[in-house]
């Protein structure tokens, strides 16, 4: 299924006229867009149960949460989808995010690691970070995510971890994620989401990596 380009439309109006008013009056379009949307992410979500478990596909809302924020328009200029994994030992996320202007994009890793979770992520690069060096310097990562490995990071070491160890850029990284950009022309291509689904499938040998180090201990005990 091609994603609708009148999405892509709405969104660009939405920006202009992001207010209460100018919603409720769109409301039967924006419903109308949000249903052939899910059928996309649908499409995605059901080509991705080839590669992958996954265990429920979260499409969110447009509707912005504005109690701490001083940005205080009511609603998001994106489209976005969550494709969730599924049992304890598959970790991570694929997102999926449809913005115009050429900001879309699609994601998969780990944004937000528990504080057990990313301490157990930097003793692993502290103790051997070939594999993930490895993963990410492959020729099918390189392809599809000539950025490397994404996230927030610490401009020092974090606590119990020497400044000057080796692996001390990926030990500051408070965020693991690979992330791959799209054009609106993309976007609407009638192959985007076979190109969605490739990049989700490139992701596949970090994700599972990852997974594996936070369900292990650091002799390779698995701990869920």
């Amino acid at each position: 299924m091609q994603f609708p380009t009148d999405s892509l439309n709405y969104l660009k109006k939405l920006a202009k006229k992001n207010n209460r008013e100018w919603f409720k009056d769109n409301k039967q379009e924006f419903d109308t867009l949000q249903k052939l949307n899910k059928q996309f992410f649908m499409t995605v979500y059901e080509d991705l149960q080839q590669f992958d478990e996954l265990e429920n596909l979260k499409q969110f809302r447009i509707y912005r949460d504005i109690r701490f924020s001083k940005d205080k328009t009511p609603y998001k200029n994106h489209f976005s989808a969550n494709f969730v994994r599924a049992t304890k030992k598959r970790r991570g996320t694929f997102y999926l995010h449809i913005q115009p202007g050429n900001e879309s994009f699609c994601a998969g890793g780990f944004y937000g690691p528990e504080k057990e979770d990313l301490f157990r992520i930097r003793k692993e690069f502290e103790y051997d970070a070939e594999p993930i060096r490895v993963l990410l310097n492959s020729k099918e990562s390189k392809k599809f995510f000539p950025n490397g490995l994404q996230g927030e990071e610490l401009k020092t070491s974090p606590r119990d971890f020497s400044k000057d160890d080796e692996n001390i850029d990926l030990i500051r990284k408070k965020q693991f994620y690979l992330q791959a950009n799209f054009t609106d022309n993309e976007v609407t291509s009638s192959t985007f989401s076979k190109t969605v689904v490739d990049h989700f499938k490139a992701m596949l040998p970090f994700l599972n990596y990852m997974s594996e180090v936070v369900t292990t201990d650091l002799n390779g005990r698995p701990i869920v």
